[in-house]
């Protein structure tokens, strides 16, 4: 699963790449289209419970859960029509699977902003225009293609022609395909268009090193936060891309010190992460034992089976049982023996749905 990184050109995209990711490998410059081909890299999510469990453990070995956060190309208006690398930007846009769109809260004559000056929503606009567009022409080609389709008495093809001519007036409008009043039937159907608004979207106010501790009375963030709340029923969440980048050259305890100094407890960064991976529709379980406390990613909605193949697929295949308890519980239980003897501990079989934060032991027949 990949969140893509996007916005216009130098707002602080790989800047921010650079720093969820902690390396150097984007070129962070001070003028349009420093990025070309996307730089990808693994994240690792920030997870608070990981040390307790390793405490109970008994295990010095953490292990994170992990995302791929994908650094895609500035957008310029008139993309959809091929300005700029717009066709690139699209493409790039396309094999995501969610989107951070980056967008600048921040006044600084030293940086150039393509459009000459600094106006988040009006950048927000400039985005979303460029992907409803592409998501025209893309209705229009698939619609002229089940047209022919439900001549011919295509059940499916009739169904998914009367839900693109209302994608078709939704998009006319500038509203996100996302936006579009389903049911449950046509809710797959929806998804199998593969639009690029259908994705899910999070907004990164990218904001000065002073802004940080107090967001929300900066005029940028407070006029994105209403207008991303209306018109996308999306979130945002500010951070300050200079300062994670900064932060990355930093020890963690050093880095922690720094963060304190400026009045602020969490790192946008992992703030910003955390947001990624719940907008992915990703959750986390947990193992502890002695050789390691670790995070597992699941899809929500998975059950027990399935999760026991994320570690392995023998674990799947030869599923009996997990014993399952909510990790803080295990905590405060101190030990799994001692859970046990509380009666904490559940035995959940085939259609145990798995949730946020169980700590898990499978048991199943070993095959082969």
């Amino acid at each position: 699963m990949q969140a893509g990184i996007v916005g216009l050109p130098n707002v602080g995209k790989s800047t921010l790449f650079n720093a969820v990711t902690r390396n150097r490998k984007a070129d962070a410059a001070n003028y349009p289209f420093c990025t070309i081909e996307p730089n990808v890299g693994m994240v690792q999510v920030p997870d608070e419970r990981l040390p307790p469990l390793a405490k109970v453990a008994k295990t010095e070995k953490i292990v994170p859960a992990t995302i791929e956060f994908v650094d895609i190309a500035g957008l310029v208006a008139g993309a959809s029509k091929g300005e700029g690398l717009g066709n690139q930007f699209l493409s790039h846009i396309r094999q995501v699977d969610a989107i951070v769109q980056v967008v600048r809260c921040f006044e600084d004559d030293d940086v150039i902003h393509s459009m000459g000056g600094v106006d988040p929503v009006r950048d927000i606009d400039i985005i979303t225009t460029e992907l409803v567009l592409a998501d025209l022409q893309s209705v229009e080609n698939q619609l002229e293609r089940q047209s022919r389709r439900a001549k011919g008495a295509d059940k499916e093809a009739v169904a998914s022609v009367a839900l693109l001519e209302r994608l078709r007036e939704h998009l006319n409008e500038g509203r996100p395909a996302h936006l579009l009043p389903v049911d449950e039937e046509e809710a797959p159907r929806l998804r199998n268009f593969f639009l690029l608004t259908t994705k899910p979207v999070i907004f990164a106010c990218n904001v000065r090193e002073e802004d940080l501790a107090e967001p929300g009375a900066n005029p940028h963030v407070q006029a994105v936060e209403a207008y991303v709340a209306e018109h996308h029923e999306a979130a945002s969440c500010a951070i300050c891309s200079k300062l994670e980048e900064e932060l990355t050259d930093m020890e963690p305890a050093e880095a922690a010190d720094f963060l304190a100094e400026l009045g602020v407890s969490d790192s946008g960064a992992g703030k910003l992460i955390r947001s990624a991976y719940d907008l992915l529709g990703l959750a986390s379980f947990f193992t502890a034992g002695e050789k390691e406390a670790r995070a597992w990613t699941f899809t929500k909605g998975m059950k027990a089976p399935a999760c026991a193949g994320v570690i392995h697929t023998d674990f799947e295949q030869g599923f009996i049982k997990a014993e399952v308890i909510p990790w803080k519980e295990l905590v405060d239980a101190g030990s799994r023996a001692a859970a046990r003897d509380q009666g904490k501990l559940r035995l959940e079989g085939k259609e145990y749905v798995m949730k946020e934060g169980d700590v898990v032991e499978f048991r199943f027949n070993k095959t082969g």
